[in-house]
């Protein structure tokens, strides 16, 4: 395996470098990056809910159960055509959704952290609820930082994730150049 990673090591030159770029767009054109990704959502919904539909259709001729496929199936469509026809309602509906779930682990944390002694982690466990119900606050107030906020996250993962993979494509070269490959066990 060795072998074919030192001599494909082009591949993660190329890689690395398209991870640097969909980084550098998601830190620079964070709009285009989230409506980028309600679409590849709005293509997966759709493509998901066909193939729940064939699936359905498959079991019906088989005298199977086949209801809650189809069903899936449309519910899938309905969804990718809404998020493709209303992009923005999407994101939205995605922050208010991260923004509850912050704000109901954060109360579950904060009430755990009551009955949890204090030399066990009580303040840790304070802290992450706090952080929690503070982030789901913020998101309620100002959900498009939240969007904003996302997409730059991506964005540093995507540059980090990047620059591992050309750091990791010069290592490879460097051991084309040196002489014959030997196998490592």
């Amino acid at each position: 395996m060795i072998d074919i990673l030192v001599r494909n090591w082009w591949a993660f030159v190329i890689r690395g470098a398209l991870a640097i770029l969909f980084g550098l767009i998601a830190l620079f054109m964070p709009g285009v990056t989230m409506l980028s990704l309600v679409f590849v959502f709005a293509v997966y919904a759709v493509a998901d809910g066909l193939l729940a539909i064939v699936s359905a259709v498959r079991a019906a001729e088989q005298s199977q159960r086949w209801g809650y496929l189809l069903l899936e199936g449309v519910v899938d469509i309905v969804a990718g055509i809404t998020a493709a026809a209303l992009p923005a309602m999407t994101v939205a509906v995605f922050i208010a959704l991260i923004a509850v779930w912050a704000l109901i682990t954060g109360g579950f944390m904060l009430a755990a952290s009551v009955r949890l002694d204090a030399d066990h982690g009580r303040w840790w466990l304070v802290l992450g609820a706090a952080a929690s119900l503070l982030y789901g606050a913020i998101l309620i107030v100002a959900p498009m930082i939240g969007a904003l906020v996302l997409t730059w996250w991506i964005g540093a993962y995507a540059i980090v994730f990047g620059v591992s993979l050309l750091a990791l494509a010069l290592s490879l070269r460097a051991r084309v150049k040196s002489g014959p490959l030997r196998k490592l066990v």
